[in-house]
């Protein structure tokens, strides 16, 4: 995986491509163990670690919170059962530290492009707090989303509530004083509970949350369970999603560019980013296009119910 200056720091782990930013700050998307190298023991499980990391962009707050959850083991650990869960026991995509990291840097990224452009935060909106603390509210929300399916796939979200609550009760002290820490934390649940299906984020910044959820789709999130014969929609459309570029765009803040090698990709669009999108408080801030290559690969060779 990567440390915080982006440096290889174990060779057993391999590159998870899909998502790209144009951008001159290196958001770090990298790190996920090869199919062939996937372990089981608690220990080798964390001999793996993930490294959490994002452009602080001289945020020194969000600097502090990434420091804070690489040395919470216990954090970790929830990060490996939600994956444990979703991948090994139900065949379902990541949703381990993987995904968690990659939502991060694409909230992140999808945060400053529409500040940028003059969109203004919910919690500078309503609490005159600033640009900063909105990165902070949506790295740790994105950080946190799933950690519910470290309990259960049903009401996952309802769940990382619970979980969530109790550890930025620990992580936000060490930033903000008591007051200031309560309005974040709040923040921070709100768009953790509006990720879920028929969600309705109130803030711009659980909007993003929900929609940077649904970017990550390309073809490495589905890797273990489609090597592993996990033959669902989600796994083949996700198998089919060669890369996401998120970049500035031109008639709206953010223009997302997916390229398919297949036409089963168009699902993770028309259903999973569209319903996402759709109420996500985004839909006039984003254009999206897909491209599929001249020559569809093949993804399937038969299939039987």
């Amino acid at each position: 995986h990567r440390g915080h200056g982006g440096h290889r720091v174990r060779n057993r782990e391999r590159r998870r491509l899909g998502v790209r930013f144009v951008s001159k700050e290196y958001f770090d998307t990298d790190a996920i163990p090869d199919t062939g190298d996937l372990v089981r023991s608690v220990d080798s499980r964390f001999e793996q670690r993930i490294v959490m990391a994002v452009p602080d962009r001289r945020n020194p707050k969000l600097r502090k919170v990434m420091e804070i959850v690489n040395a919470d083991d216990d954090l970790y650990g929830l990060w490996i059962t939600a994956n444990v869960n979703a991948v090994e026991r139900l065949g379902m995509t990541d949703h381990g530290p993987v995904h968690v990291k990659i939502v991060m840097n694409i909230a992140v990224r999808m945060l400053r492009l529409l500040v940028e452009a003059g969109v203004e935060p919910g919690i500078v909106r309503n609490y005159e707090m600033e640009n900063t603390d909105a990165e902070v509210v949506v790295a740790l929300a994105a950080l946190f989303h799933d950690v519910g399916m470290s309990i259960h796939r049903a009401d996952h979200e309802a769940f990382s509530l619970f979980v969530a609550q109790d550890k930025l009760k620990r992580i936000l002290p060490e930033i903000y004083d008591a007051r200031h820490a309560t309005i974040v934390r709040a923040e921070i649940l709100h768009a953790i509970i509006s990720h879920r299906s028929g969600g309705s984020p109130l803030t711009l910044e659980a909007g993003i949350v929900r929609t940077a959820d649904a970017l990550d789709m390309a073809k490495g999130r589905s890797r273990i369970p489609f090597s592993s014969g996990s033959l669902s929609i989600h796994s083949v459309s996700a198998a089919a999603v060669e890369s996401v570029k998120i970049e500035s765009g031109e008639d709206k803040p953010i223009r997302v560019t997916v390229d398919l090698s297949n036409s089963a990709g168009l699902f993770q669009l028309d259903q999973l980013l569209r319903n996402k999108l759709n109420g996500s408080g985004l839909e006039e801030y984003l254009e999206i296009q897909a491209t599929v290559g001249e020559q569809e690969k093949r993804l399937l060779t038969d299939f039987s119910l």
